[in-house]
């Protein structure tokens, strides 16, 4: 039986964990427990076949992380892990018709090779209220019904569970690289000393201090991201689908009322975790444009997380350079509650000398290695 080692149990670590000790492996999942990871604050959707990105690496990690979540979730239910965040509730994207056009082909040209997106249909601006009713009486939508909702520190947590009912141990604490000749044999906890036979690291945006005694140098810096936390009285907000607004943002109903709506992108904020009103002002006044109906919601809460981003704006998984026994994976960004639970699974099979399921090359950890 082979001993991991993961340190950071954001969204990609526990997905990670879950599937290294559903192979057998004697796990151990370590986490600091910074403020303001971005899995525990975010809600995400999960559609990436709208999207107009045109980097294929990037499309193609997020298209297999969409396709993954059933059977994820099939997964975790059956180890008793029903509250996972995750619903299969569709998205109508609210945009002026010209978006709406390039959206709509995009969406038909990679359904060919996705058919898990299932429906799409251009909808009406009062088709579009039907399904969800705050939206603005000026714009259509696109409709996509294999779209998803999920709620980041819901998943995250499941992921955890199961991994532990499968026999993973979890301690909280600062993790710093157990070094001999060169060589990463393990971590150290407070001076006590643990060793694996390989070790990984997801730390998202903290991981660029863990590799600082092998004299490198990781590209990873935070991105702030700014969400709020809406509250709709008497509204079955439940089976509503999530929407795409213009500007990047986001509204995401959960049951019994409540909606996030986000996100800021914040770059050179550093860990600020400082809620703004320069940043609240920006949520509300792109999501109110196209939702006008969400103004009568109450503001329940704001939230603020930090995204792990590369200069190249592309996630890395691999083995470390020099490092036998030394794996790393992080820079999923905004797409961390979509990719994440799909690259951690990739990344148990790397690590324990599994075949993969992605082409490597396209995400290598030297490239996130600064010169």
């Amino acid at each position: 039986m082979k001993s991991l080692i993961i340190i950071g149990s954001g969204i990609l670590g526990a997905s990670a964990a879950y599937h290294a000790a559903k192979a057998g492996a004697q796990v151990l999942l370590i986490d600091r427990g910074d403020k303001g990871q971005a899995t525990g604050a975010a809600a995400g959707i999960v559609c990436p076949w709208i999207s107009q990105r045109r980097n294929k690496a990037w499309y193609g990690l997020a298209k297999g992380g969409a396709k993954y979540y059933p059977e994820l979730i099939r997964e975790l239910e059956a180890l008793g892990e029903t509250d996972t965040g995750y619903k299969q509730v569709g998205i109508v994207s609210i945009h002026e018709d010209s978006k709406l056009d390039k959206m709509e082909q995009k969406a038909h040209e990679r359904r060919v090779d996705a058919p898990e997106m299932g429906d799409i249909q251009r909808l009406s601006p009062d088709e579009t209220r039907e399904l969800f009713p705050f939206a603005t009486e000026e714009y259509g939508s696109l409709w996509v019904s294999g779209a998803a909702r999920v709620d980041g520190h819901a998943i995250r947590d499941a992921l955890i569970s199961a991994a532990v009912k499968l026999g993973a141990r979890r301690l909280t604490g600062n993790a710093e690289l157990l070094i001999e000749e060169s060589q990463v044999i393990g971590v150290t906890i407070g001076g006590e000393r643990l060793l694996a036979d390989r070790v990984a690291s997801t730390g998202g945006a903290w991981a660029a201090d863990l590799f600082k005694p092998l004299g490198l140098d990781l590209d990873i810096v935070p991105q702030k991201a700014q969400i709020l936390h809406l509250q709709a009285e008497g509204q079955p907000t439940g089976n509503w689908p999530v929407a795409m607004v213009p500007y990047g943002q986001y509204i995401v109903p959960f049951d019994d009322g409540r909606i996030v709506a986000g996100a800021t992108h914040e770059n050179g904020a550093g860990f600020n975790e400082k809620l703004t009103a320069g940043g609240m002002h920006h949520i509300l006044d792109k999501t109110l444009e196209a939702a006008p109906g969400l103004a009568g919601t109450e503001i329940a809460g704001a939230a603020t997380g930090f995204r792990p981003a590369t200069t190249s704006a592309l996630p890395f998984i691999g083995r470390v350079p020099g490092q036998p026994n030394f794996f790393a994976a992080n820079g999923l960004g905004a797409s961390g509650l979509t990719a994440g639970p799909y690259l951690g699974g990739q990344l148990a099979k790397l690590v324990l000398g599994e075949p993969v399921d992605i082409d490597l090359s396209l995400y290598q950890v030297e490239e996130a290695i600064k010169s």
